[in-house]
């Protein structure tokens, strides 16, 4: 590291005069840069300077804004991937990035996003989001040559990896199992409910089902679609989740008569399900119609239920079927989840925890 030429201030501040990058006119323009520790102290921050204006001098563009270019990675970037995934980038920008989104591009510092996350203190979902937002957006700008790609390796020093466990799905309470029996719920809330609870269908899954889906004869629903919501809450019909999401699911004999009455005698059109218009099921409609059956629920439970979602009601069924484990294989369950065998077996492996008796086999085997 070459030394900095320095002078030693009356206060004892150590200062050097540094270019930093820009002329007035013909001269160069100089900034002053002090250390109160040592002349030692300030050859790094000196170094440390150059070393930013160095990477500078290698970007394109240092007018970007940070906003304008979160906004272009999403539309270009990520253009190709499911709307979900893109609307839950897009809330990431707009609802964490907004205090950064008017600062200069080449301007971010470490600062800067740890001042973003300090704003979900004590939410790590949240801030796991925003830091691999956050990381994907400035890897980006250093391929466009729009951020220096040492002060990239700054802000990466700046961003640890934080640890987060997601809250473990659960199963149907045994007071939930009875609210739903009991609970007098309208004929389009029941086939909604006993789909999710009979069939392990996911929420969407369900919400776009039509009449054509279903195949009383063969006693089995085709899922081929499923419904989502857009930003503003409008409904869409898109595939499946995964490529595993094409399947046939058995209708239960439990439900079979029911359903099959309400296809033939409750519904007009050809949507199982659709708000009062005969239109697919908004986001504001599928909330009313969430409320309206925790309602149902709570009105006969013995219990408050809480954090009960359409989620809930497929760990349900995975969980029971793992139960059936040998009788039913991990792959024929994945079959019937439209998922991998890797997230059954997650399920079953808790399942056998739980009914593990560590003592007893130790006892078993040694003694």
């Amino acid at each position: 590291m070459a030394k900095a030429k320095y002078t030693r201030q009356k206060n004892g501040y150590f200062q050097a005069r540094v270019w930093d990058g820009t002329y007035q006119g013909t001269q160069k323009h100089y900034i002053t840069i002090r250390s109160k520790k040592s002349s030692k102290d300030l050859e790094v921050k000196v170094q440390q300077y150059n070393d930013r204006i160095n990477g500078l001098r290698e970007v394109v563009n240092q007018n970007v804004l940070f906003g304008d270019f979160a906004q272009k990675w999403l539309t270009v970037y990520k253009a190709d991937l499911a709307k979900r995934t893109q609307l839950g980038y897009a809330q990431i920008i707009s609802a964490h990035f907004k205090m950064i989104a008017d600062i200069k591009l080449v301007d971010i510092l470490p600062l800067h996003y740890q001042l973003i996350q300090n704003e979900s203190a004590g939410k790590k979902g949240t801030q796991c989001q925003i830091r691999s937002c956050f990381y994907q957006i400035m890897k980006a700008a250093v391929h466009e040559r729009l951020y220096p790609m040492n002060l990239y390796m700054d802000l990466l020093d700046a961003m640890p990896y934080i640890k987060y466990k997601p809250a473990e799905k659960r199963p149907l309470t045994i007071n939930e199992k009875n609210a739903i029996a009991a609970a007098d719920l309208s004929p389009s809330d029941r086939i909604f409910i006993d789909l999710l609870y009979g069939t392990g269908i996911r929420r969407g899954e369900a919400l776009a089902l039509s009449r054509f889906d279903i195949d009383f004869s063969k006693g089995e629903i085709n899922i081929n679609k499923s419904l989502a919501f857009d930003r503003d809450g409008s409904p869409y019909i898109k595939e499946p989740k995964t490529k595993n999401g094409y399947r046939k699911v058995p209708i239960p004999q439990a439900i079979s008569v029911e359903l099959e009455n309400y296809v033939k005698n409750e519904i007009s059109g050809t949507q199982l399900f659709t708000n009062r218009n005969g239109s697919l099921v908004s986001h504001s409609g599928y909330k009313s119609m969430w409320r309206r059956i925790l309602k149902k629920l709570n009105k006969v439970s013995a219990e408050p239920i809480i954090g009960l979602t359409a989620h809930t009601f497929r760990h349900n069924y995975c969980s029971a079927l793992c139960y059936q484990i040998p009788k039913i294989s991990v792959k024929r369950i994945a079959a019937l989840l439209g998922d991998n065998e890797k997230m059954v077996l997650s399920v079953y492996n808790h399942i056998l925890m739980e009914k593990e008796d560590a003592e007893g086999a130790i006892s078993a085997a040694l003694f």
